[in-house]
């Protein structure tokens, strides 16, 4: 590791600041999903709550069953949605929680007259409030959207527990209705009407209040999430973006994604002296960094400890995709997390690179192929473009996109042509046509962001899809044999994920183990273009700088990198805009809110 790093004292110095797996919140959770399948059951299942006690009091006049199945249900769906929230300590599910567990008990007593469902219920209450000071985590930011995705959960849930609570009394069911029969008198339960199914005494009253009981659940709780106060993601400020500018001013140079940090859609943390930051984004419930902290490696430490004081106020799990082998011994070193090997960046040296010799053969003759079909390329900063080629430059990259899902996160800046951007590099391809397009001559794009004042790094690479194949290939060569005017000795081009392994696992006398893991990562790259950009990168023969993943656990991996998935577009959990609402916000040089930039073959 470079010098200049400052280390801990102590072993003490050197504990996970975050929130690790606390083992009362994780048993309590447990436990109350547990409750909540019981009085689940409960309301539910005739066996399950049958006594002789029960079989009296359902024939006494004024008997509470309908109603007590109704709660005990309703209870019980509640607890299991309140189960996660318990896990992660947060405050409001354990308020809900101590809310729900006596109206449990009741229904437990009164409908089933159990006093072991009744005591399984208060033993639950009595750690929770024995322990109320473990579940302190702040609430998650929040949209809209989440009213909308329970509503659909919870509307298909309600069908599907519907459909089991009309078929478990066979035996008081008059005739033999029809599934379809079945299903209708779900969807008329769950609104609060009658429908085509009959049972024999009060079966149909407790039928008809537990699906009622599911049908104002899932009212209740879309109504809950739409018009409860937003508690909106964060988003780099003015203030912030300045201070951020500033240090990559200074100490840019270090870190090849620092730049990226500037996404808008990103929250920032600062070391107490200012001097360095963490740059995140919070993607269900993890807490995602990008690349290193930036600023002075002296003023790391502050920084990381505020970003895991920061996820553990509002236990989230913490999580760094794309440091350099610097950034992942301090976060290790400071935090206690582990840090796993996730891929290599390739960085071309603009003074070796040549486009003589047998390795650069097919690039050479491709870059010649499109020369002569009349391509030329042009190699600018931003703030040398005019505003109206600009604007054709951002309706171009929209259009050209490839896929209705933006993506990008951890290696893209999410927009083109920012006043504040000025020195990001673009390369564009052109070529005259007898009738032009839509965007006249234009038929590729590459956009380079500044990495310190030596170096770029690229953001994304866009091409025409009528344009002849090679764009990329030529738009890259034009760009560092250009290099040198701008001052630019580093182009940082893509990264490669798990490029080790497959480089090694194509030599000869690699294992069996080896060349399994390379199979399987040639099987994805179907989806997720993993080898082709391991080859298109090796094309330029680059230097491979390693990056890696920071986790607390090897149990929070899978989660981390679905989390990343999301943040790198892979993933759409919500309803995307309009395509030509995101086409005229894409027009307005700072992105749309939802969006996040996408690269064709650049991926993390």
């Amino acid at each position: 590791m470079s010098g200049g790093v400052p280390g801990r004292s102590s072993r003490a110095r050197r504990i996970l600041r975050g929130p690790r797996p606390e083992a009362v919140p994780t048993l309590v959770a447990r436990a109350c999903a547990l409750v909540g399948a019981v009085d689940i059951a409960a309301g539910v299942f005739p066996r399950f709550r049958h006594s002789r006690m029960h079989a009296i009091a359902e024939v006494l006049p004024g008997s509470f069953g309908p109603f007590a199945a109704a709660l005990s249900l309703s209870v019980g769906v509640l607890l299991l949605l309140l189960a996660h929230g318990l896990r992660r300590r947060k405050r409001r599910a354990w308020r809900a929680a101590v809310a729900l567990l006596p109206a449990g008990a009741v229904a437990e007593f009164v409908y089933r007259h159990s006093l072991i469902g009744m005591l399984i219920s208060v033993a639950l209450l009595f750690p929770l409030l024995r322990h109320r000071d473990e579940f302190t985590a702040l609430p998650d930011p929040r949209s809209r959207w989440r009213a909308l995705a329970n509503f659909v959960l919870m509307s298909a849930g309600s069908l599907a527990l519907g459909m089991v609570i009309v078929s478990v009394h066979p035996n008081r069911m008059v005739g033999d209705p029809s599934v379809a029969d079945r299903l209708t008198h779900v969807i008329y339960g769950l609104f609060g009407f009658e429908g085509p199914v009959d049972y024999a005494g009060n079966t149909s009253w407790t039928v008809a209040f537990s699906l009622g009981a599911l049908g104002w659940l899932t009212a209740v709780t879309t109504v809950y999430l739409a018009f409860r106060p937003e508690h909106p993601a964060a988003r780099l400020t003015e203030e912030d973006e300045e201070k951020l500018r500033a240090l990559l001013a200074r100490h840019g140079r270090r870190d090849s994604l620092g730049h990226f940090a500037l996404r808008r859609d990103k929250a920032v943390v600062f070391s107490p002296s200012g001097k360095a930051a963490v740059t995140y984004r919070v993607v269900s419930g993890v807490m995602l960094a990008s690349g290193d902290p930036i600023g002075d490696v002296e003023a790391w430490p502050g920084a990381i400890e505020r970003f895991m004081d920061e996820a553990k106020a509002h236990s989230w799990t913490p999580a760094v995709m794309g440091c350099s082998e610097t950034g992942g011994e301090v976060w290790t070193r400071e935090t206690g997390l582990d840090a796993l090997e996730l891929g290599d960046e390739a960085v071309v040296d603009v003074a070796d690179f040549s486009l003589a010799g047998r390795a650069m053969r097919n690039v050479r003759q491709m870059v010649k192929r499109i020369e002569r079909a009349g391509y030329e390329t042009r190699v600018r900063r931003i703030r040398d473009l005019g505003e109206a080629e600009l604007e054709r430059v951002r309706l171009a990259a929209e259009d050209w996109r490839g896929t209705d899902t933006e993506r990008g996160f951890s290696m893209a800046l999410g927009r083109i042509g920012d006043a504040a951007d000025g020195d990001c590099l673009i390369a564009t391809a052109h070529k005259a046509d007898e009738q032009p397009g839509e965007y006249g001559d234009l038929k590729a794009i590459l956009h380079f962001v500044p990495w310190g004042e030596d170096g770029v790094s690229l953001d994304l690479m866009r091409r025409d899809r009528a344009a002849d194949p090679g764009m990329n290939e030529l738009l890259i060569v034009a760009a560092l044999q250009a290099a040198p005017k701008f001052g630019v000795t580093r182009v940082s081009l893509n990264f490669a994920m798990f490029r080790s392994a497959l480089a090694r696992g194509e030599k000869i006398g690699a294992g069996p183990v080896l060349r399994a893991w390379r199979g399987l990562l040639v099987f994805l790259s179907r989806w997720f273009q993993i080898e082709s950009l391991y080859k298109f990168n090796a094309k330029f023969q680059p230097r491979w700088e390693p990056r890696f993943v920071v986790y607390r656990t090897s149990a929070d991996l899978p989660r981390i990198g679905f989390a990343a998935m999301q943040a790198e577009g892979f993933v759409d959990l919500a309803l995307p805009l309009p395509r030509f609402l995101r086409r005229r916000r894409a027009a307005g040089g700072r992105p749309c809110a939802h969006a996040v930039a996408e690269r064709d073959v650049r991926a993390a």
